[in-house]
Formats: structure tokens, C-alpha cells, sequence
């Protein structure tokens, strides 16, 4: 009987061999759970602040727009950077920039009078440094870890995000109102300083190419090498099927209202990462999945059935069971699709892929808050999830069919790359 238990306590839980592995790859972890905790407190105290100081729901709907442009922009070149300087030092230094940013806030915070365009600022700024810095976060992980241990990588990388999508916003909004808004900027710059701390004790990770000066046009190259391959164009066209049908957080608001649960926004805001975690720390079986393309392409078919089902839910409770599910299947694809970059896309394209990933990331979810709420106020709460749900998991069928390579895609036929560009064990274990 114990035995048994042990053995589905295996299967089932993430495996945590990365982190006994790799010295790196624990710091980076930590380091990122530590600025992801205090990022959530900041991004939760600006709309708040900009609301109190202004009273307008334009002006706080408005950071995403001043946050966008940038995180487009500035991500692309974070891709060129991240092939051409040493990833660690780009992942510290723009540590060292947000950590400034935290500081403006907490100065303006603690003014007798806060003025609003530092908020505006702050966000923008952030926005770039964050589109800087991802792709080089990104394309770290294959240098720091086994390549037999990415895909469990990947799991506890998204199971730091999911604890933080749960608990970061309860926490930042206990906070603020027991100790107000400078509290959560002072512990966001609190993070940053650990974080850089952290990192500080990561070893260096070049680029394999020359080390010449940085060009946006570079980023080309990346683009042609991806449309040269079918199975990533089909993560990247899954992964937007899913964002802009199938993630309808514009329409929370409203579907509480039609649910007469206003108190209900809350839950519903967290029930796709509620159903994330839940993933996440039950991910031990991805281990044991080869065929990961099939795993993309039928996880955004569940992301569209269950965002479909939640149009037809009869009651809040449904519809929260609904969201989980979503959550859940989005997390398995996203776990798979970052097997397969990580997996087969060469050391010297990563950032590349990376910066083209997070301008996808970036466009998806705001094409789908544009077409869920035009929907919606057109035809109503209901239509705008049964048609979006319905058009992803249709899309989903059109790629499986579309792009044969994707669903025929198999980690076994990408073992070349085990070991390609990373330390060996020998060094990783020192230190």
C-alpha cells in the first residue's frame, strides 16, 4: 500500500531533480519567485493609486496601453540582446533598473501630494525593461539544467507563477489596506535588492556568437527561422487561438453582474490560476509524454470546450468549475510549448524565439479583451464565451489538420541538443 502511494506520489508530483542539479537554475528560481512576489504587490498598487488620485476608469485602463507599445518594442530587441550578450548580466542589470523603478514609486508614493505621471512613467519604463529582460530569463534555462530535465523545469518554473497568480494579488491587497500603497512599493524594492542578490552568485552565461553590437534587424532571422518550421509556427498559432478566443478576463465584470455575484469578481479573476496550480503541482506526468505537439494542440481544444461550457453553466459555481478547467488545460499547453522551444530550437535563436513568443504573449490577451468586450456588447456576456470557446477549440482542429508536424512532433527525435551549450555537471556542481 505504501508503495503504491509512493509510486503516485511520483507520478503526480513535480520532479524537483533541477533543482538538486543545478546550483543556477535554484538560484535563478528563487530569485524570480522572490521579484515575481513583489512585481504583483507594484502592479496591483498603481490602478489602485491612479484610481484614488484621478477617479476615472479611462485613466486606469489606460496603463495597459502606456505598458504595451513598450513590451512589444523593447521585447524584440531583448531577444537580439539575449543571443549576443551574456544572459546573466542582461537578467541583473535590468534587475537593477526595475529596482530603481520601485524606488521612483515609493518616492512619489510618499509625497505629501503623489503626482499621477510617475505612475504613467513607472509602468512604461517597467514594460521595456521587463521586454528586455524576458528573453534573456527565458533562454537561460536550457544552459543552466540537463536536457533530459526541461520539461520539469518548465513545471516548476509555471508552478512559481501559478502560486503567485493565487497569492500575490490577496497578499498585495491585505497589504495595502492595512499599511497603504508606499508598503507595496517598499516591498517590491525590498525583492529586487534580494533578487540581485541572488543572481549575483549565478555564473556568467555567454552567447556563443561574437560579441558584436546588438541589431533589432537581427530579429529576422529569428522569424525565418521559425516559419521554416511548421510544428513552432503551430505553438505559436495555438497559443494565440487560446489568448485571443478562449481567456475572457475583459468579461468578469459583466458576468458577475449576470450572475448577481459581485463579490464573485474576485474568484473569478483567480479561477484560471487556481486551476494552473492545481496543474502545476500535479505535473509529475509530463515527464512522461513524448508526443508533445499532440499535448498543445489538445489542451487548446479543452481551453475552448470548457471556455464554451462556462457560456452554457447554469450557476457561479459552474462557471468557476469552468474557468479551473481552463486554467488547468492552458497550463499544459503552455508547459508543452515551452518544451518544444527549449527542446529544439538552437542555443544561438533562443532569444530570438523568445523575444518572438513574448510578442505573441503580449498581443494575445489584448486582442482578446478587444474582441471579447466588442462582442459582448453586441450580443452579450453568454455569446462572447460560447463563440470564443467554439472558435478555439475549432481552431484547434483546423491546426491539428493544418500542420501535421506539429501533432506528429516527438522529444525523441530532438535529443541532438541534450547538452548542447550548457555547462557540464562537473562545473554545475562546484561553487
Amino acid at each position: 500500500m505504501t508503495s503504491g502511494t509512493d509510486r503516485l506520489r511520483s507520478r503526480l508530483l513535480p520532479n524537483t531533480a533541477p533543482w538538486r542539479s543545478s546550483r543556477d537554475f535554484r538560484l535563478t528560481w528563487t530569485s524570480g519567485a522572490v521579484t515575481l512576489l513583489g512585481s504583483i504587490f507594484t502592479m496591483t498598487a498603481i490602478p489602485l493609486q491612479i484610481a484614488e488620485l484621478t477617479h476615472s476608469p479611462l485613466a486606469v485602463g489606460a496603463v495597459g496601453a502606456v505598458e504595451l507599445v513598450p513590451t512589444v518594442l523593447f521585447g524584440l530587441y531583448g531577444g537580439v540582446l539575449a543571443d549576443r550578450a551574456d544572459r546573466r548580466t542582461v537578467v541583473l542589470l535590468t534587475e537593477v533598473a526595475l529596482a530603481g523603478l520601485s524606488a521612483l514609486l515609493l518616492v512619489n508614493a510618499l509625497l505629501g501630494a503623489p503626482a499621477v505621471w510617475p505612475l504613467y512613467l513607472a509602468a512604461g519604463l517597467t514594460a521595456a525593461v521587463h521586454g528586455l529582460q524576458q528573453p534573456s530569463v527565458e533562454a537561460m534555462v536550457p544552459r543552466l539544467v540537463p536536457h533530459d530535465q526541461l520539461v520539469a523545469a518548465g513545471v516548476l518554473l509555471s508552478l512559481r507563477w501559478s502560486i503567485g497568480g493565487v497569492a500575490g494579488p490577496a497578499a498585495a491587497g491585505l497589504l495595502i489596506a492595512t499599511a497603504g500603497v508606499p508598503a507595496a512599493y517598499l516591498l517590491d524594492l525590498a525583492t529586487f535588492l534580494l533578487s540581485i542578490a541572488l543572481l549575483a552568485q549565478v555564473r556568467p552565461v555567454p552567447s556563443e556568437r561574437d560579441a558584436e553590437t546588438p541589431r533589432l534587424r537581427e530579429f529576422t532571422d529569428g522569424v525565418r527561422y521559425a516559419a521554416r518550421r511548421p510544428d513552432l509556427v503551430g505553438t505559436y498559432l495555438a497559443d494565440l487561438a487560446a489568448t485571443v478566443f478562449a481567456l475572457p478576463t475583459a468579461l468578469f465584470p459583466f458576468l458577475a453582474q449576470k450572475l448577481d455575484s459581485l463579490w464573485a469578481l474576485g474568484p473569478l479573476y483567480s479561477a484560471t490560476a487556481t486551476g494552473s496550480l492545481i496543474a502545476a503541482a500535479t505535473g509529475g506526468w509530463t515527464e512522461r509524454v513524448h508526443r508533445h505537439g499532440r499535448l498543445v494542440l489538445l489542451s487548446a481544444a479543452v481551453v475552448g470546450a470548457a471556455t464554451a461550457a462556462a457560456a452554457f453553466a447554469p450557476g457561479l459555481w459552474a462557471v468557476l468549475l469552468c474557468l479551473v478547467l481552463t486554467g488547468a488545460a492552458h497550463w499544459v499547453g503552455d508547459t508543452f510549448r515551452g518544451a518544444i522551444w527549449n527542446q529544439s530550437i538552437p542555443d544561438e535563436l533562443r532569444g530570438r524565439a523568445a523575444g518572438l513568443e513574448m510578442l505573441i504573449g503580449s498581443a494575445g490577451p489584448a486582442l482578446g479583451d478587444l474582441r471579447a468586450g466588442g462582442l459582448a456588447a453586441r450580443q452579450g456576456v453568454r455569446a462572447a464565451l460560447r463563440t470564443g470557446g467554439l472558435l478555439c477549440l475549432g481552431s484547434s482542429a483546423v491546426l491539428s489538420a493544418a500542420l501535421p508536424a506539429l501533432w506528429r512532433y516527438d522529444r525523441r527525435d530532438h535529443r541532438s541538443n541534450e547538452g548542447h551549450g550548457r555547462q557540464t555537471p562537473a562545473q554545475d556542481a562546484t561553487a
